[in-house]
């Protein structure tokens, strides 16, 4: 199997001769560029099952969604990791954007991609979406029929915190004055053309964080995880659509 290698330029050290390794693009129907990883057993034949893999946000493909497929093609499944709209080396623009409906329509460009990929049986294609993305997951699944399972790695729900805020301490003054401040955000990037990023992980721990913040620091601020790439935190990651 694989040792947890640390993290570089394009992909996870594999300590492993059971992987084989290709760069591939796709595009979506928003005209982006999407860059991914295509992980396939080595010497299996035949037609195999396939899963797209994309998350958490601000994170790159050479990260978790990486070892994730990387640990699955391991199994004997064709996956294929990507990085996500304005993320990464895909293309789009402002960088580091997240969006609900754009990031829902990247899954659907992956399940586009291995449905039309050699080596790969078209009628058991799945997704796995990690942290965030877990909720575009679903969301696609929804709606995109080609996805026969689908997958959520995921520790809370997103829509909720959205809404009520990290251990439901949001009230819905606190909501709407939220609202307000992400909204006249929008007026001064309009003014200055200029995208204020949302509040990232800090540099340095005090001690005093929250467990999870703790976490997220351990993982994307040392070797384990860290990647040039990735800022961890999107511009905008809370949208002012998934606040009512």
């Amino acid at each position: 199997m694989f040792a947890l290698g640390i993290c570089q330029s394009f992909k996870f050290i594999l300590d492993s001769s059971e992987v084989e390794h290709e760069k591939v693009s796709f595009y979506t129907r928003f005209g982006t560029r999407l860059i991914g990883d295509l992980y396939r057993p080595k010497g299996v034949t035949g037609n195999l099952p396939a899963i797209a893999v994309c998350g958490p946000f601000g994170a790159v493909k050479e990260q978790a969604s990486g070892l994730y497929a990387q640990t699955l093609a391991s199994n004997g499944f064709v996956t294929l990791a990507f990085d996500p709209s304005f993320t990464g080396e895909s293309s789009g623009f402002p960088r580091n954007l997240a969006s609900p409906d754009i990031n829902t329509e990247d899954f659907s460009a992956a399940v586009d991609f291995l449905s039309n990929l050699k080596g790969v049986d078209h009628d058991k294609i799945g997704v796995l979406g990690i942290c965030g993305f877990g909720g575009f997951a679903l969301n696609v699944a929804a709606i995109d029929t080609r996805i026969k399972a689908t997958v959520t790695s995921t520790m809370y729900d997103m829509s909720r915190v959205n809404t009520y805020g990290y251990f439901d301490k949001m009230d819905k003054n606190a909501r709407y004055a939220l609202k307000q401040e992400l909204n006249a955000q929008r007026t001064e990037d309009a003014k200055t053309g200029i995208y204020a990023p949302a509040a990232g992980l800090p540099e340095k721990l005090t001690g005093d964080e929250p467990q999870f913040v703790k976490d997220y620091w351990e993982y994307y601020k040392t070797p384990r995880g860290f990647h040039p790439r990735s800022i961890k935190e999107p511009l905008h990651k809370r949208w002012v659509i998934c606040y009512n």
